[in-house]
């Protein structure tokens, strides 16, 4: 690169002329460091084996299926391209699913150097772009000391957490990351501490988030968004069981003979000691149980500890949690909901009750501004279906709750659930606990796509629901769902309220329709 080479020259003439007891002679080092520290090589390409890269992804990480296939594609096109980098993958879930860990694993499928940089909490503009060497104490920012420390000029560089980004008077860093991941512009990234431009358009990038609400939508743009779905029951015990206990072995200086955990054990910890989409909760248990073998063995009470289901709750020194499941019976006012949130999905009740009262409406539960106006709809819903039932909204005061109190809900998803809860209680049939639904509402009475179905729809299975009701424009997404999954719940799409009344028990006349 000519243009450093003649800053380079300009600092060591600098150098030369002021000596080294000058002012400015350590930030001077510390710039020429740091620039000869650099990977200026154009790394070649090297031909990459498809079957072997599948190898390599399939030992490290147990499922993420459509993750893998996105990966092997991406070597494919970059084989026949020729090209160091491909599309900027951006890989969206639940905490403990794997995002940041499988960019370790694509950096060894590629036989290219691994570099992570954590973008959580960074409000400056200057953690990403560098500081300009007037100031004191001057830094290159954090995607060139990734560079720098990886000494290639062709990692794989993970970004992690990119939605936790924030903006302050500082600037905002997310814009400053629009340059680092525009593949027309990133050959020339100037970094304010080097002030010369860098080739990065060899640098493989792939971002981590938990959630694409915070991600500014120029930045989105330049990504290729990959959903992680929570694992199921199954996943979670092939990967506790083949890469989980080995490592928490690893961890206390254990062999695989020190610790006989059983398969019921491990079942149990999943079901009964873990809540959660990913596996981070599932190895600290496991770690717990590695802990005691260790003060076992160093106390010389015997070689091997073994745990069955009956020692869990002495070991783990912790009661089962509470799990969440549908109730036994039905009342009327009170349908099985589903919720998406950034740790997967979750049942959840909507209850309603009248009281005496002047026709006001209170509605609890931390709800949302958007939560709060699908009630309104379905409000003018049921009273539109059930003309000679709108008195009672006029006489009597109604009471909508979600609980869970203590947490934030929101979102259009539970039109369709407030709507059937709302005719539920006005008709005074009860809706099986065991029917759960989810959809947006039109005042049409249409019900409309959602987000988020397949965690919505493991958590429906792992809560022992039967029958789940979904829109029918999300019938595509269907494929995207297990088929462990699929295979023990009754999928029913509906395209209106009317069919899902219908549906769940619910005697409906259409208004002016005399019945026989």
């Amino acid at each position: 690169n000519e243009t450093a080479k003649k800053e380079a020259t300009k600092i060591l003439n600098r150098l030369k002329n002021e000596g080294t007891n000058g002012q400015e002679a350590g930030m001077l080092y510390d710039y020429l460091d740091f620039l000869t520290g650099l990977s200026w090589k154009k790394e070649e390409q090297k031909e990459i084996d498809l079957d072997e890269a599948e190898k390599v992804l399939s030992e490290d990480h147990f499922g993420l299926k459509k993750v893998k296939e996105r990966m092997i594609q991406q070597i494919a096109v970059m084989n026949l391209k020729k090209q160091q980098s491909g599309s900027i993958l951006l890989f969206v879930g639940a905490p403990g699913t794997g995002k940041t860990s499988i960019g370790k694993s694509i950096a060894k499928a590629l036989g290219r150097k691994y570099v992570r940089v954590s973008l959580g909490g960074v409000r400056d503009e200057a953690d990403i772009r560098g500081h300009r060497r007037t100031y004191l104490g001057a830094m290159p920012g954090r995607i060139m000391d990734g560079i720098q420390k990886s000494g290639v000029s062709n990692p794989v560089m993970v970004l992690d957490e990119v939605d936790k980004l924030s903006s302050s008077y500082n600037g905002d860093p997310a814009a400053a990351l629009l340059e680092v991941l525009d593949p027309e512009q990133n050959n020339t990234f100037t970094d304010h501490y080097m002030n010369v431009p860098y080739d990065l358009s060899d640098v493989l990038f792939i971002c981590t988030a938990n959630s694409l609400d915070t991600i500014p939508a120029p930045l989105l743009n330049r990504m290729e968004v990959i959903q992680y779905q929570g694992y199921t029951p199954r996943e979670k015990f092939e990967i506790g069981k083949r890469h989980l206990l080995r490592k928490s072995l690893k961890g206390v200086g254990l062999k695989q003979e020190n610790v006989e955990l059983t398969d019921e054990a491990l079942e149990n910890i999943i079901s009964d000691y873990t809540r959660e989409a990913g596996v981070r909760g599932l190895k600290k248990r496991l770690d717990t149980l590695c802990r005691i073998a260790a003060v076992h063995l160093v106390k010389g009470k015997g070689e091997k500890i073994s745990v069955g289901k009956g020692d869990l709750r002495e070991y783990l020194d912790m009661n089962p949690l509470h799990r969440r499941e549908v109730k036994e019976e039905g009342k009327p006012g009170i349908v099985t909901g589903l919720a998406w949130t950034a740790v997967g999905g979750e049942i959840l009740y909507i209850e309603s009750m009248f009281t005496k009262g002047e026709g006001k409406l209170n509605i609890t539960g931390q709800l949302g501004d958007v939560m709060k106006e699908s009630a309104q709809i379905a409000i003018s819903l049921v009273k539109s279906m059930f003309p000679d039932k709108a008195k009672l909204f006029k006489e009597n005061d109604l009471h909508i709750h979600v609980p869970d109190g203590a947490t934030p809900k929101d979102g259009p998803s539970a039109g369709i659930t407030l709507t059937i809860a709302l005719a539920s209680l006005v008709t005074g049939q009860a809706v099986s606990p065991r029917i759960a639904m989810t959809g947006e509402v039109s005042l049409e009475g249409l019900v409309n796509p959602i987000g988020g179905l397949p965690e919505k729809l493991m958590a429906a299975e792992r809560a022992g629901v039967k029958t789940v009701l979904i829109p029918k424009a999300n019938e595509d997404d269907l494929r995207d769902v297990p088929d462990e999954v699929k295979e023990k719940l009754q999928i029913l799409p509906i395209k209106t309220v009317e069919e899902g009344m219908e549906l769940c028990e619910i005697h409906y006349v259409k208004p002016g329709v005399e019945t026989v």
